[in-house]
């Protein structure tokens, strides 16, 4: 597979309807996937992955996930650990060390049909690498915008260098699929390749209205006459949580009987509970103990300005709630602002902390009706629809050139 070779046709493809509903007529794939993140790991990227890995294993594939040894991996699916170590600023998720000596013997005994990477490490530089030279199609995922993180993590001047690598990286690969419109139309005119879209589902059984408990509002010492603003997330700079908590504040004194919860954790918790102790911190929930989490709320603030997606405003979507966020990523995607949510145009934070607020204040039924709407919304993002578009994706990198 050379550089220069044009697989446009696939990343075409997923800007199109309809694409394939049922598999292909070809073999089942050998398919490998390669991250530094995967489920038991609680973030966007592992459940995406996730959910992408155990739908095409329903749908007649073999998959194999490639990714650094931690405790707890999932015995229902076919694993090959490597070494790692902890990613700076995430120290709960650990980098795939560069074995392509490994990766090399191993592929070269039982060679997948494609291989997916899904994350920019020196473990999925190795893999791509190591499967070129094999002859194997690779494929890529675009899950982070790490290069605008840097601010956060000390290293914004590297901005460009940043972007520069996963642009090298990712144009070698037969094309890289990305969640939204938005991204592929940032990443194009920063001169990546190939690019498509696959867009992101939620289980809408796990997360759904009927999952509100009374019981855990009480907990919360939540009101039945008042709302409950939410975040569900990351608590690091890079998700702006100090913004959410901002707009806790100034929706609490439009209404005072008005109660925030944040669920998650991360290297700013302790000193946002020190300074927000009006705030009730949930900590890091899971499978139906986050749905009842999600459901139990009313007005979700999504302060983030630097995700490729954002998984949770879909899953706070699903559960019925009020999405107030910045006009971007899934947001913009699926928020109509006034009808099934909030959005903010721009920047400017302040306005966003005001939006949240000025929510808070409307009437709880007016709320519930613009929860219903979001609910019906989600409705038409479940995995099923995904999976087969990822398929075909998989399928389309294959037929589309070597």
């Amino acid at each position: 597979m050379s550089e220069g070779s044009s697989l446009g046709g696939t990343a075409e493809s997923l800007r199109s309807e309809p694409l394939p509903s049922e598999p292909p007529a070809e073999e089942p794939l050998r398919l490998c996937l390669v991250t530094e993140t995967f489920s038991p790991e609680i973030n966007g990227v592992a459940r995406t992955l996730d959910q992408l890995v155990r739908g095409m294993m329903a749908r007649g594939h073999r998959v194999e996930v490639v990714h650094p040894r931690r405790r707890g991996v999932a015995e229902d699916v076919e694993h090959f650990l490597v070494p790692g170590l902890p990613l700076p600023g995430y120290p709960e998720l650990r980098f795939g060390l560069p074995v392509a000596r490994r990766l090399r013997r191993r592929w070269s005994q039982d060679p997948p049909t494609v291989v997916h990477v899904a994350t920019e490490g020196p473990l999925g530089f190795a893999a791509t690498f190591t499967a070129r030279k094999l002859g194997i199609p690779v494929l890529s995922t675009f899950h982070t915008n790490f290069h605008d993180y840097g601010r956060h993590y000390g290293y914004g001047l590297l901005r460009r260098a940043v972007l520069a690598g996963m642009r090298y990286f990712h144009n070698r690969t037969a094309a890289t699929l990305v969640p939204t419109e938005e991204i592929r139309r940032g990443l194009e005119s920063s001169g990546f390749q190939r690019v498509g879209v696959l867009a992101r589902g939620v289980d809408t059984k796990l997360f759904s209205p009927q999952r509100r408990d009374d019981e855990l509002r009480a907990r919360w010492d939540a009101r039945p006459s008042a709302p409950v603003l939410s975040y569900v997330g990351r608590i690091a700079g890079e998700k702006d949580v100090a913004l959410a908590l901002e707009a806790f504040r100034r929706a609490r004194r439009a209404v005072p009987d008005s109660r925030a919860v944040v669920v998650g954790d991360g290297p700013h918790r302790q000193r946002s509970e020190e300074a927000y102790p009006e705030v009730v911190f949930c900590g890091m929930r899971t499978g139906e103990d986050l749905g009842r989490h999600y459901a139990s709320g009313d007005v979700f603030v999504f302060p983030s300005r630097t995700e490729t997606f954002g998984n949770v405003v879909l899953e706070a979507m699903a559960s019925g709630l009020v999405v107030v966020a910045f006009d971007r990523a899934a947001a913009h995607e699926l928020i109509v602002s006034g009808e099934n949510g909030f959005t903010v145009p721009g920047d400017d934070r302040q306005e966003l902390a005001e939006l949240a607020a000025a929510v808070a204040r409307r009437p709880l039924d007016e709320l519930r009706a613009i929860g219903a709407r979001a609910r019906v919304t989600a409705l038409g993002s479940g995995w099923d629809a995904v999976v087969k578009r990822y398929e075909a994706a998989l399928f389309g990198v294959l037929t589309g050139g070597s």
